[in-house]
């Protein structure tokens, strides 16, 4: 299959997570506030909202790819790229929430900065890409 074909699927299969993710943070406000702390809570929506955000950008991204003219190995990796990104950007809150401390570093931290350079990355490929086929 083409990448533009199944990528997309897996960026809106994944939006569900976020929607449960939604749901998971309305409760936790709502019942278990004192449970979860200010800290963490923080770090809950941080994550919910850069996964939602970037999932909808990479739904964009993929509308774009195909414009580029790439072949179907660049468009993989563009995609993969991307989504990786995503995944790591959002994921790192949510590992922070889980082992961080307030005011200090840990592999959340990092792996949300990891996060933000794939961004990055698949958004110069797809960038050259597009002035090249322009």
């Amino acid at each position: 299959m083409e990448p533009t074909k199944v990528l997309p699927i897996i960026a809106i299969a994944s939006l569900v997570t976020v929607e449960f993710g939604g749901h998971a943070l309305l409760r936790f406000i709502t019942t278990d506030r004192d449970k979860l702390g200010e800290f963490r809570e923080r770090f809950f929506r941080a994550g919910h909202a850069h996964a939602g955000v970037l999932l909808l950008l990479s739904l964009v991204y993929l509308l774009y790819l195909p414009r580029a003219g790439f072949s179907d190995g660049l468009e993989w990796l563009a995609g993969g790229v991307l989504l990786a990104g995503v995944l790591a950007q959002s994921g790192g809150f949510f590992l922070h929430l889980a082992v961080g401390e307030q005011s200090a570093r840990s592999s959340g931290t990092m792996l949300t900065r990891a996060g933000g350079l794939l961004l990055a990355a698949a958004l110069i490929i797809l960038a050259v890409g597009l002035a090249g086929g322009a």
